[in-house]
């Protein structure tokens, strides 16, 4: 079976694709050469695909997490290879489903928020790096609270938004945090002003702001200079909310200035075929109406190919009910803001499908799982018409011989081609990053270029707000339209690094030692080494690095000793700081060092029920701490699950090594009658303890 697992082999001088006649189920249409061809690839995939990202290898990492199946406690991805069809597994440390995901500008996919729990959702605050490298997931530093359908966006700057998404208790995040890949760490959440609905659709404007345009109807703007949103700018005609519909900002173009465009597409249960599309260079921008899809489509893709095209796809007329399946799959053309047919695929593609552009400017639709517990797991290839000739068979490709791995902004650089003289158009595509009907990283810019002799002359883009920092494919166009195989290269402002701490806290008692690692993660080209240092370790610790110079793509790590630290109580939290400096280069990283007490404790409540009136009489319960093998910790106290209009305080809200608080609880007078458990935490540290206690309201 490996043998046949061949769908194309990526080369910078030839393109050999297999033929899919003989070993995979091919639907053939009239004129291949404008509606491209569908075929289903001879093997599936062993996951749920929910989330993808294209990796600058040409590989793609998947992530299923629980996959939309609550019993599953073994969290899965997985990295397809498309050019010899291999699929390898993996387990994973947390639940990355329903995460929002990007991929950093060293080429690392960045993987936020998640589930901690089913029914009803609640977010988790972890996030994680995935290196193309090694296959290895790395965490992050938490975020202050959580996210279940967030939607990240790599700003200008490098660092990466993260918005929405429901929280540890399942209600709508509600507050935006910055991800700084200089200093490792988050910035403060700050309010948005108003609620935003999940997975938001979001797109980095050539001008450095960031574009809401749904699946709400009322569109705003994000300023990253002053972290703030701006009221509503525009309503769409669609006045209802175009959920599960996708969100594509239509090609840049050095000849009309970066003129910034946004198609909105389908969404909507029963579902809408209709588009919408907004001029943001316009002083008053307002939606119009384009061209309807020749279907209507919930849980739909959109795909952007190398031609500037965009490739509309899957979904259904009811959400979730594959009798409505949407199998037409649309081409929009910009220019002449028409739709045209690019055939038709296989199978339902409904909740949890997927599309995304590979190297080779083919299109990988996967994924479906309408049913919690199952899914889909075949998959389908598009090859587009631009693939053929008019006699319908392979059309002939440009190729690349020879291109840079980086380029800065402005920067004039040499690809060389045989068919230079052949060569329209050059695009630069970002790889894409895909949950959810919508893709957080997808962006084409064309680019200005000059022919020569066997090369062609090209400017890369002006700045980081029309290609924000990252890896881009590479595609040159002939004549005839037909692409070559995509390289991959960098866009950069310049060479940079990060510090990538392992684990990002470690938790000891203190008079325990431990360790960290932490890898040098170069981007852009950079070279030497990096001379690191440490601050914040604090007194009666003593602290040594491996190695204070690592070179560029190297690794250190960092010995404490708490023998003879004495913390004032405990736990106790520090912040040591790594910092590395390459020339004027200073980059950061925290790591947490959290000292706990050593022993335990147990919490008890008496009475185990309390009864309290409306508007009038409260109830009190009072916890007692118990402490066991010499526990001296402070504890702090929370109670979970009251009811609307109840409140719980804690008197005192702490309590160190034993002792006993009262929680007193009252009900307003508009508080709902009724019975329920309520649960009481105490926390010291990585110390956690519950204990329930019935309340009543009467």
């Amino acid at each position: 079976m490996r043998a046949v697992k061949m769908i194309y082999e990526v080369s910078l001088n030839v393109c050999l694709f297999s033929l899919l006649t003989g070993w995979a189920a091919t639907a053939a249409f009239p004129q291949v050469n404008l509606q491209g061809r569908w075929s289903v690839l001879p093997y599936t995939t062993p996951i749920n695909p929910i989330h993808a990202a294209l990796l600058n290898n040409g590989k793609v990492l998947i992530i299923a997490g629980s996959g939309n199946n609550p019993p599953v406690t073994n969290f899965q991805a997985a990295v397809w290879d498309p050019r010899n069809g291999n699929i390898t597994t993996q387990s994973i440390g947390w639940d990355m489903f329903c995460n929002g995901m990007v991929v950093l500008p060293d080429g690392r996919p960045f993987v936020n928020g998640g589930t901690v729990q089913y029914n009803p959702f609640h977010g988790s605050p972890n996030t994680s790096v995935f290196d193309p490298l090694t296959s290895q997931f790395t965490d992050l530093p938490l975020m202050s609270n959580g996210r279940w359908y967030p939607t990240t966006t790599t700003l200008p700057d490098g660092n990466v938004l993260t918005v929405s998404g429901t929280t540890l208790t399942g209600t709508t995040n509600t507050r935006d945090e910055i991800f700084s890949t200089s200093t490792w760490k988050w910035s403060p959440a700050y309010a948005l002003g108003w609620t935003p609905p999940l997975y938001p659709r979001l797109h980095v404007l050539p001008n450095g702001n960031v574009f809401y345009s749904g699946p709400g109807y009322q569109s705003r703007y994000f300023f990253p200079a002053t972290h703030t949103w701006s009221g509503i700018i525009a309503n769409t005609n669609y006045a209802r909310k175009r959920t599960y519909g996708s969100s594509v900002l239509l090609p840049l173009s050095p000849t009309n200035n970066y003129k910034p465009v946004v198609m909105i597409l389908g969404g909507n249960t029963p579902a809408t075929s209709t588009t919408e599309l907004i001029d943001l260079s316009a002083a008053t921008p307002v939606w119009q109406w384009g061209p309807s899809m020749s279907q209507p489509r919930i849980e739909m893709n959109a795909v952007i190919l190398p031609n500037g095209k965009i490739l509309a796809l899957g979904g259904s007329g009811t959400d979730e009910n594959a009798t409505t399946a949407s199998y037409n799959a649309d081409l929009y053309d910009p220019v002449s803001n028409t739709f045209s047919s690019a055939g038709k695929n296989a199978f339902p593609r409904l909740y949890h499908s997927l599309a995304m552009l590979l190297p080779d400017a083919t299109v990988w639709l996967a994924g479906s799982n309408p049913q919690r517990g199952t899914y889909d797991p075949r998959m389908e290839l598009y090859e587009p018409g631009y693939l053929f000739d008019s006699s319908g068979n392979r059309a002939v490709r440009p190729t690349i011989s020879n291109a840079p791995a980086v380029v800065n902004y402005g920067q004039t650089f040499t690809v060389a081609t045989p068919d230079a003289s052949n060569i329209t158009s050059v695009a630069l595509v970002r790889p894409g990053a895909v949950t959810h009907s919508f893709d957080m990283d997808q962006r084409l810019i064309n680019l200005s270029y000059t022919i020569g002799s066997g090369s062609l002359s090209l400017t890369a883009p002006p700045d980081a707000n029309i290609a924000p920092p990252g890896y881009y494919m590479l595609f040159l166009l002939n004549s005839s339209g037909v692409p070559s195989v995509a390289t991959f290269l960098q866009v950069t402002a310049g060479p940079d690094f990060s510090i990538t701490p392992s684990p990002w806290q470690r938790v000891i008692v203190r008079g325990q030692s431990t360790s960290y690692s932490f890898q040098i993660v170069p981007s852009g080209g950079l070279q030497g080494q990096v001379n690191l240092s440490l601050s914040g370790v604090p007194a009666g610790a003593s602290a040594s690095l491996m190695n204070s110079a690592p070179p560029a793509g190297g690794s250190s790590g960092l010995n404490i000793d708490t023998t003879n630290l004495n913390p004032p109580t405990l736990p106790q939290t520090y912040t040591i700081t790594v910092s590395g400096s390459n020339g004027t280069l200073l980059r950061t990283a925290p790591l947490k060092l959290l000292v706990n007490s050593p022993g335990d404790f147990s919490l008890s409540a008496s009475p185990s029920a309390v009864a309290i009136t409306r508007g009038g009489i409260s109830g009190k319960v009072a916890l007692t701490l118990t402490p066991s093998l010499g526990f001296v910790g402070v504890t702090k106290f929370s109670v979970n699950g009251l009811p609307a209009k109840v409140t719980g305080k804690f008197n005192p809200v702490s309590l160190t090594s034993s002792g006993t608080t009262t929680l007193t609880l009252t009900a307003a007078s508009g508080a709902l009658a009724g019975t329920r458990t309520i649960t009481i935490t105490g926390t010291s540290g990585t110390l956690v303890h519950t204990t329930n206690v019935m309340l009543t309201v009467q």
